[in-house]
């Protein structure tokens, strides 16, 4: 009887070592091209390269297809810390696993798969925990073979319980069959070594994260049942690693959110579709679909291409320091270096968009006389104007570990002069005086035009003259008629965007300007208003006493529509 069972249990081992020698699987790491200690972005770059080369797409071959399908294999095996952890752990110095190496005597196990290929079927001996059937879909199952104890043999069961499948009991008096145990739930497949997480969206999630919070995203639409999906992602990934801090990545599954991509615009058709959620200069928010080949470098470029541009590049030699204290709204510069506006100042334009007005400059020499005057010592650096009219430098040498914690440390820094600022505002009391409560007329130029009387602006109260007694006059009236403007506008709207502004204009040297109005109609005057509607193209004049009551009465009735506008000759243009 002894021999019997002695025999019974070597023809099992047998079958079963003999089994595992013809499941062996191609090494991943030569699949892919990479050392064992290869880090992800390695095997991240190798799977890109590959997957390109091989893509069904663009390969139609048999062979190429099936070489894409190992590629995704082992990528499937590295990508992931735990199955890649097992994998070194229990195969052979090859990176094929087997009995001879991976086996330390007290847990044991591999991770191990044979085909990989869509649809197909295959086994994959998942790590000291299973025996994973990998084939068909979600409804796989799972069957558990923990490698045992000292007890036990290598698939865990102790030589008695292998009599147990044959005869219904072991001969310990166990009723178990074999230590198997069987599960439905498919083999989760997260990705530990994924920096940046893949957002799922739903309509819930693009209402409270997405839709106008400012922040630029990268999308990916796709059905479940497509191919390159995981591809996509991959892409996706290493584009989020390398914009951290600047972009988010998300995925909307459009079989289950069917309703939302046909709201979008984004439903796949034969592959998955990429889209940049971004921002026009406008402030309006797009959806941009990356149409190009299918590589990260050039996906990052179009990303960085769709970031916002809310930030007014300026020139400091015609930069008028006055026109940042033209609104409540504070406003901030950034001065660098940089022939372009950094990336950095493009990402917090979006994100505090019409809590600031952004500007930027490039500059070089820090003995500048306009750099010194605005008290900066270091570059890159930025200064901030209260609505006041006060300057602050806010922070100068600026040194950033990555563009993630750089976008944080200058939110914060942003968030606290906003915090300053509300002060300020709350604490200007009419019975301050002018200098502490009145707000600064800017002087119209070109490099300030299109933010005080561009398109967004519906009205511009424009005050024209001649001589600097005129100006005074002007500036003295309509600081008040803005503040007390303002103040009414404020308490019958909850709307933030300002429906007038206010600025100067100097007659003697725009000229032109006042042509594009009126050929002739402003030749003789000293002072006068202009009200020009910059969407309309028409304008009104006031040329009565410049007192504040007069002056008054024309913006109510130009904001009352109680006053006749003329259409421009041409558009007006500053010099």
């Amino acid at each position: 009887m002894v021999r019997t069972r002695l025999a019974i249990s070597v023809v099992l081992v047998s079958t079963l070592l003999l089994l595992n020698v013809e499941s062996k699987s191609v090494d991943p790491y030569k699949v892919l091209g990479v050392s064992r200690d290869a880090k992800q972005r390695e095997i991240q770059k190798a799977f890109h390269k590959l997957s390109l080369k091989y893509h069904p797409d663009k390969n139609k071959n048999k062979g190429a297809q099936e070489k894409f399908a190992e590629i995704n294999n082992a990528y499937e095996i590295l990508s992931d810390e735990e199955k890649r952890k097992n994998y070194d752990l229990y195969g052979d110095e090859k990176g094929q696993p087997g009995f001879d190496s991976g086996f330390p005597g007290g847990n044991g196990g591999y991770s191990y798969s044979s085909n990989g290929g869509h649809g197909g079927g295959g086994f994959n001996f998942g790590g000291p925990g299973g025996w994973q059937n990998m084939g068909g879909g979600g409804g796989s199952k799972s069957f558990s073979f923990s490698f045992g104890g000292p007890s036990e043999s290598s698939f865990g069961f102790g030589m008695d319980d292998i009599f147990s499948m044959f005869s219904g009991g072991s001969s310990k008096g166990k009723e178990q069959f074999g230590g198997f145990g069987s599960s439905s739930k498919a083999e989760s497949k997260s990705k530990s070594s994924t920096v940046v997480p893949i957002r799922t969206i739903n309509s819930q999630v693009y209402k409270k994260e997405i839709l106008d919070q400012g922040m630029t995203w990268l999308v990916l639409s796709y059905l479940p049942s497509q191919r390159g999906t995981q591809y996509h992602e991959s892409i996706i990934e290493e584009v989020a690693e390398s914009l951290q801090g600047a972009l988010k990545v998300g995925r909307i599954n459009c079989e289950t959110e069917s309703s939302l991509c046909k709201q979008l615009g984004i439903v796949p058709r034969r592959a998955p579709r990429l889209f940049v959620y971004s921002y026009t200069s406008s402030g309006k928010a797009t959806l941009a679909e990356y149409t190009e080949e299918l590589v990260a470098k050039k996906v990052k470029s179009f990303c960085q291409e769709h970031l916002p541009r809310f930030s007014k590049r300026i020139d400091l030699n015609t930069f008028d320091v006055s026109a940042v204290s033209s609104q409540r709204t504070p406003k901030v510069m950034l001065l660098s270096t940089k022939k372009d506006t950094p990336v950095i100042w493009r990402v917090l334009s979006g994100l505090y968009n019409g809590r600031f007005v952004f500007y930027n400059t490039e500059v070089h020499d820090t003995s500048d006389p306009k750099i010194q005057k605005l008290g900066v010592d270091a570059f890159p650096a930025i200064v901030g104007w209260l609505s006041n009219g006060e300057k602050q430098v806010l922070k100068t040498g600026i040194t950033v570990k990555n563009l993630k914690s750089a976008v944080q440390e200058l939110g914060k820094l942003l968030e606290g002069f906003e915090k300053k600022n509300k002060k300020v505002s709350s604490n200007s009391q009419p019975g301050q005086s002018p200098s502490e409560s009145l707000e600064t007329i800017p002087l119209l130029l070109r490099s300030n035009f299109d933010s005080i009387c561009g398109e967004n602006t519906p009205v511009c109260i424009i005050g024209a003259f001649r001589s600097s007694h005129g100006k005074e006059k002007l500036q003295s009236v309509m600081s008040k008629v803005s503040q007390k403007s303002l103040s009414r506008r404020q308490a019958s709207t909850t709307g933030s965007q300002d429906t007038v502004s206010y600025s100067l204009l100097d007659a003697t040297k725009q000229s032109a300007f006042l042509s594009s109005l009126d050929k002739s109609e402003f030749k003789t005057s000293d002072k006068f208003l202009i009200a020009y509607k910059p969407r309309r193209g028409k304008f009104a004049t006031f040329k009565g006493d410049m007192t504040m009551e007069e002056v008054e009465k024309f913006v109510a009735a130009v904001l009352n529509g109680d006053i006749q506008f003329t259409k421009t000759r041409q558009k007006p243009q500053i010099k």
